[in-house]
């Protein structure tokens, strides 16, 4: 009968301890670039990727950003949240739209190392956009980074695939004002340039 208890108890530490391992964030080596030539620069002085992956990731960051960047009525409210002069029109931008919905400009993009084999709803590539504080922040505005260049480990939940707003309502002042601001929804801070 004792034997009996030893085993159901260890069983029962055992599949408490795999229950726990399995809640841990996986952690993936990512890098910021400002732009596509600073990432093939990168990666032909032995980079975390390769140019045909700086290619890949950078499209899939753009296709990211026209899906998925935050959008404005005006904008002011947009340059309130990103900075003067780091906004343009849906149409400037290529997302198609009138003009009179507005979106931050794409100011880098951040690439994990899952490239390759992002899966369930995980991008390996995200665009970043400046934020009203002078730094940088992704397009989901849940982390925030004090640079759009350098290389870190960070939790594969900065790669989980931001919400669509191509085709919905854009924030208006008041909106934004009531998440306090883009970017500050539960913004976790990045060890990338900061």
């Amino acid at each position: 009968m004792r034997k009996r208890s030893r085993t159901v108890t260890l069983t029962i530490l055992g599949a408490a301890a795999f229950t726990v391992a399995g809640c841990r964030d996986e952690q993936v080596d990512a890098q910021a670039f400002p732009d596509l030539a600073s990432c093939q620069a990168a990666a032909s002085q032995d980079g975390l990727v390769t140019a045909a992956e700086c290619n890949q990731a950078f499209a899939e960051a753009q296709a990211l950003h026209v899906e998925a960047a935050p959008r404005y009525d005006s904008l002011a409210v947009c340059e309130e949240q990103h900075g003067a002069g780091n906004c343009g029109s849906e149409a400037q931008q290529g997302a198609g739209g009138s003009g009179g919905i507005f979106m931050p400009l794409l100011a880098g993009y951040l690439i994990g190392s899952m490239l390759g084999r992002a899966t369930g709803g995980m991008a390996a590539s995200q665009p970043m956009y400046r934020n009203a504080q002078g730094g940088f922040t992704n397009a989901s505005g849940t982390t925030n980074f004090g640079s759009n260049a350098g290389r870190a480990q960070m939790s594969s939940q900065n790669f989980a695939r931001p919400a669509a707003t191509a085709g919905q309502a854009p924030m208006t002042r008041a909106t934004a004002g009531s998440r306090g601001g883009f970017g500050n929804a539960g913004g976790a801070r990045s060890s990338i340039g900061g």
